[in-house]
């Protein structure tokens, strides 16, 4: 009699599939989880930069807005949003509502 060759290993049940991708899920959680905590702590850090510029405009006469800074801003963006394989007009989009909301603070300090 021949030995028989060992029967193939059985592929993983549905129960390790699933706990598998409950952990894959756990895990990008938690990278989105400090991803959000960079995103806020370095919004807060950019708009304590730009309420010292509209504390200094409204001190020297100069209007809260600068078109032209704008415009390169948004332009620098949609290249760092190509360069990052992020949606250019995400990144735009984003960054208007930034300058939106830096524009009405430094309108309020001209008050």
């Amino acid at each position: 009699m021949t030995p028989r060759a060992p029967a193939p290993a059985a592929g993983p049940t549905a129960e390790d599939v699933a706990a598998r991708a409950e952990a894959l899920l756990r895990e990008h959680r938690e990278s989105i989880d400090r991803l959000d905590a960079i995103l806020v702590y370095t919004l807060a850090e950019r708009f304590k930069h730009t309420q010292s510029v509209g504390r200094l405009k409204a001190e020297h006469g100069l209007p809260p807005s600068d078109p032209s800074r704008e415009a390169r801003q948004i332009e620098r963006l949609e290249w760092l949003a190509q360069e990052a394989d992020l949606d250019p007009a995400f990144a735009r989009n984003f960054l208007n509502f930034i300058i939106s909301e830096v524009i009405r603070h430094h309108e309020k300090l001209q008050k």
